[in-house]
């Protein structure tokens, strides 16, 4: 009996922003390789989430929500977008199931399906969040996303509760070419340790903050030292950490009352941040005022955009 061929290559997860691409991605690598937060514009770069089995690896890119941008920042990320795109072997479209498809939505099918025309790439709908939603309900969304363009396939699954995740990869890797695995086993991300770092800061700073920070908040690791003093068996990193924001009110926003706001920022971040690295972790945060930098090109290439 022949054994089927081993299956490597790239899916990127694509949709408007909040449409749990991030949780998906976490769900389907197993571990924690992207952010997730209920406001939009969390995820800014294109974070690659490596699923591994005996005959798959399923490399997934989770990008940034395309939208229609309304700063050179928008702009940069659905650019980010639509190059990343250009690179992989399937996509996977993300809809939630606890609202209806509308005009963001109609938005990206249209890109997906220009897309389609010039380089046949399989789209796969994803009905993302089916945990929120009734079975009727549930029913009439893959219904409406039937007509939104003509898919490869449709697929409803809820990462949070892990129905229909093997699924869903399932489906993407069918449509990866065959050949050897592209990362090692037990490798969940090629992210490098100073981006990931970064992302688990923003995401503690993001939680429970106006809808107007999200879009204004960067941060940058400036530097990562071992601790000298440290014995090799108990490592500890003492580790520099920059929060920019546009305005002073917005600083005084992540500070909170007495630094209390950031304190609890740090608190989040350090765990996060020590589960990754393995060891203890000394983080030293500094929240600075970057006037405007979302539409300031040399601040933009400063940030890493």
């Amino acid at each position: 009996m022949s054994q089927e061929p081993h299956r490597s290559g790239f899916a990127a997860l694509v949709g408007r922003p909040n449409a749990g691409k991030s949780t998906l991605t976490n769900a389907l690598v197993g571990a924690k390789v992207a952010i997730t937060s209920n406001k939009p514009q969390t995820t800014r770069h294109a974070i690659r989430g490596i699923r591994t089995r005996p005959l798959a690896q399923l490399v997934l890119v989770d990008t940034p929500g395309l939208h229609r941008p309304r700063s050179l920042l928008g702009e940069r990320l659905n650019d980010l977008v639509r190059e990343t795109l250009l690179g992989v072997d399937v996509i996977g479209f993300c809809v939630p199931a606890d609202q209806r498809p509308g005009p963001g939505d109609r938005f990206i099918a249209e890109d997906l399906t220009q897309l389609r025309r010039a380089r046949a790439v399989p789209v796969v709908a994803v009905a993302t969040k089916s945990d929120t939603v009734s079975r009727e309900r549930l029913a009439e969304h893959l219904v409406a996303l039937d007509q939104l363009a003509d898919w490869t396939e449709i697929v409803p699954c809820s990462a949070v509760r892990g129905d229909q995740v093997d699924e869903v990869a399932d489906v993407l890797t069918s449509y990866l070419p065959v050949g050897p695995p592209l990362y090692p086993e037990g490798t969940v991300s090629d992210e490098p340790e100073t981006v990931m770092i970064a992302e688990l800061v923003r995401e503690a700073a993001l939680e429970g903050v106006r809808d107007e920070l999200p879009h204004s908040l960067a941060v940058v690791v400036e530097e990562m030292t071992p601790r000298a003093d440290r014995p090799a068996e108990k490592p500890m990193t003492d580790v520099r950490v920059h929060v920019f924001v546009e305005r002073p009110s917005q600083k005084a926003i992540i500070i909170g009352r007495g630094g209390a706001r950031l304190a609890q920022v740090g608190t989040t971040a350090r765990h996060g941040i020590e589960a990754l690295l393995g060891h203890r972790v000394y983080l030293d945060l500094h929240v600075k005022v970057a006037k405007d930098w979302q539409r300031d090109p040399k601040q933009l290439q400063r940030l890493g955009f």
